[in-house]
């Protein structure tokens, strides 16, 4: 697999069925980018890949009601080349400029979510709500 996507192309679909929900995925996470969906940070990998996939969003749009999903809720990516599923397996709260967030998980297929915290939050959020998923066979 090797497909490479320019910034501001909207490169697949997040669905996240508990919240019955298709988001667009746009290749990168400038304030431009994140106008138009669900981030993807170009440093990362993507869906197929054997490490961390990291896709953010604002708190305010795309990820409004994130913090319903919980441990066993289901990610699918929808990808030009293939469909993936990931499981949700963890959630945490961060530093909003912390940098571990972003690590190789390899040879793990990974994915990393992350938005601004606290939820309700007016202005720059000091927080971010980040979710792990695991790749999973789960249709």
């Amino acid at each position: 697999m090797n497909y490479s996507f320019q910034k501001g192309e909207v490169i697949g679909i997040l669905e996240i069925p508990k919240l019955q929900a298709e988001l667009p995925i746009v290749e990168g996470t400038s304030e431009y980018e994140l106008q138009k969906g669900v981030g993807h940070y170009s440093s990362t990998a993507l869906p197929g890949q054997p490490d961390q996939i990291l896709l953010s969003g604002h708190r305010e749009t795309v990820f409004r009601r994130m913090g319903e999903l919980k441990n066993g809720d289901i990610f699918q990516v929808i990808m030009p080349y293939g469909s993936f599923s990931y499981e949700i397996t963890g959630s945490q709260i961060v530093e909003a400029n912390d940098p571990t967030v972003i690590k190789s998980t390899a040879p793990n297929e990974t994915l990393t979510v992350s938005t601004c915290y606290p939820f309700t939050y007016i202005g720059d959020a000091p927080y971010r709500y980040v979710l792990t998923a695991h790749r999973t066979e789960i249709q």
